[in-house]
């Protein structure tokens, strides 16, 4: 049987590849178990992995939930299990890298939204269609997306299901950046190598400030960066050693 999430590790990056090309990589109840099998088992294994890629094969990242598996009548174990998937990759100690090329659409796009980082191609096409298909999202589109690109282009987005570019969603802050589709791989990679390089302490304190941060106002998150901040680590000696020998 086809294995629908691939897992490649290398290097301290694990790559987590969406594997129903044939579909755009929608979002089967039989994929999204694969997926969480595999973010259960990174989340545990901070020795090893420090930056998570995830990406589509093929030609597009995910064309969004699969409508034909709702059709049939597939459901996921439990009727959170979607929701609760998408909130485990954006917990998980170590940053992820969302790789989108062709469609990143609906249900695609929540989950491009759980991730740190977001880099797009030049073919990249990102649209909320919910509206298209009478229904209202479920997994946390309503909170992030308005985090990631503002309360009035969130809206317009909803609203219209009109398709941006990856260029578009780069100038919205959607995306970091948008590259060539032929440097998308080569961009992705290298910029896990440069997470890598650094101190997977510092990765994962910095990524629970910013994720824990988000819940207080201004001045209650500075207490709470005061309070919360796990300091130097263990490999902060050798650093700068390391540094001062340079």
């Amino acid at each position: 049987m086809t294995e629908l999430v691939l897992r490649n590790d290398a290097d301290g990056v694990a790559i987590l590849t969406l594997n129903r090309p044939e579909a755009l990589n929608s979002l089967s109840p039989n994929l999204f178990i694969e997926l969480r099998a595999h973010v259960e088992s990174i989340a545990v294994d901070t020795e090893n992995i420090g930056c998570v890629i995830l990406r589509g094969a093929g030609r597009s990242f995910c064309a969004g939930n699969d409508l034909k598996s709702i059709q049939e009548g597939q459901v996921a174990p439990t009727p959170s299990y979607q929701k609760d998937t998408v909130n485990m990759i954006e917990n998980l100690p170590q940053p992820v890298i969302c790789e989108v090329r062709g469609h990143c659409y609906t249900g695609g796009l929540e989950l491009a939204l759980s991730c740190d980082l977001l880099i797009a191609s030049e073919t990249a096409k990102f649209s909320d269609t919910h509206g298209k298909w009478g229904m209202t999202p479920g997994w946390g589109m309503s909170q992030r997306l308005p985090r990631r690109v503002g309360t009035l282009k969130a809206k317009e987005m909803s609203y219209t299901a009109r398709a941006y570019t990856g260029a578009e969603a780069a100038a919205m802050g959607l995306a970091n950046q948008c590259v060539a589709d032929s440097d998308l791989e080569a961009v992705v990679r290298a910029m896990a190598a440069d997470i890598v390089g650094t101190s997977w302490h510092s990765l994962r304190g910095n990524k629970m400030l910013y994720n824990e941060g988000q819940d207080y106002t201004f001045h209650d998150g500075l207490n709470f960066e005061s309070e919360k901040s796990p300091g130097r680590g263990p490999d902060s000696e050798e650093r700068i050693a390391a540094f001062a020998k340079s």
